[in-house]
This record gives C-alpha cells, sequence and structure tokens, in this order.
C-alpha cells in the first residue's frame, strides 16, 4: 500500500499557501529539526536555493528547504559546512507529515533535488543529530549516498555533517 501512496506523490516548488502547513509539520519534527515562527520559516523560504514540497491528494506530505552558497544564515552547522564546501545545496530541513512517514516521501524529495540539480556540479550537504540520536536519518541519508565528512559538539547537541557527491548530468539512454 505504500507504494501505492508514494506514486501519488507530487513533487513542486513551495506555494504561499503551504506556509502554515510547512510550519506546522516543521514544529512537530522538533528535534530532529529547529523550532521556527512563521516569519523565521518564511525568511528561509525566501532566501533558500530551493524549496521543495510533496504533494498527496492536493495537501502539503512533506518539505525539503535547501540554502546555496553565500546565504545570511546564522547558523552554526551551515558556517561550519560554508567554510569547507563550495557549490553546494545545503538540506537545512527535511520533514514529512507524522501520517506520512515510511511512505518513501523523503526519497522523493530527494530525487527531485538530485535531478533538478544534476550536470550544475553542486553537491549536496546536511547535518544529522547525534546528540539527541537520529539513527533514522543516519540510515536514510546513509541510504542516499551521503557520506561522513565531521562532527561539531554544541553543547545540547552533537551533529554529524554529510556530503552526497554531485550528480552528473543525464546522459542520453541511461
Amino acid at each position: 500500500m505504500a507504494s501505492d501512496i508514494t506514486s501519488q506523490a507530487t513533487v513542486r516548488p513551495f506555494l504561499p499557501g503551504d506556509l502554515s502547513t510547512l510550519l506546522t509539520m516543521n514544529n512537530a519534527a522538533v528535534p530532529a529539526v529547529s523550532e521556527v515562527t512563521a516569519e523565521e520559516l518564511l525568511d528561509l523560504i525566501n532566501q533558500a536555493l530551493i524549496c521543495l514540497v510533496a504533494e498527496v491528494d492536493g495537501e502539503p506530505a512533506g518539505f525539503l528547504l535547501c540554502l546555496g552558497d553565500g546565504a545570511d544564515y546564522g547558523s552554526p552547522n551551515y558556517a561550519w559546512l560554508s567554510a569547507r564546501v563550495t557549490n553546494f545545496a545545503y538540506t537545512d530541513r527535511i520533514c514529512v507529515g507524522e501520517t506520512m512517514r515510511g511512505r518513501k516521501i523523503g526519497d522523493a524529495l530527494y530525487a527531485a533535488l538530485f535531478k533538478h540539480y544534476a550536470g550544475t556540479g553542486r553537491s549536496f550537504l546536511c547535518e544529522v543529530n547525534e546528540r539527541p540520536p537520529n539513527p533514522g536519518s543516519l540510515r536514510f541519508h546513509g541510504r542516499l549516498g551521503f557520506e561522513e565528512i565531521g562532527k561539531a559538539d554544541h553543547g545540547d547537541k552533537a551533529v554529524i555533517y554529510l556530503q552526497r557527491p554531485a550528480e552528473p548530468k543525464a546522459g542520453n539512454g541511461s
């Protein structure tokens, strides 16, 4: 049954009417992502490289928000990655609605992201909490080809930085 729901998922760019649903989804996912206000989320979306929304039955089921190089973003994780990598798409947050989890919505979001930036030379970056532990996200990102490139301990949180190489341009017949 899960594959039926996945096949019905459509990934599209963020629309202004999505904000309240994405905010609720984001804040329900704390501590895997940081809590934000509507204004903070809108600010992130406005400076994002891309914000993708997975939709099932006309309703947002998940979202992925990426920042590129040179964003004006005070996150210590973004700063750590920016100091070490150039030409990137940094997944600041990926969230899937509670009732949609386990249905490959995250896979669909990342597949759309990888396809969108194929051939650009952009690598893909993110961090996953090591403390509090988020083993599900580590497995998920590992399955997608992300590999550890560093760690940081922020006191209340510790993170593992991950990178996936740039996607080659889609070739003919492959």
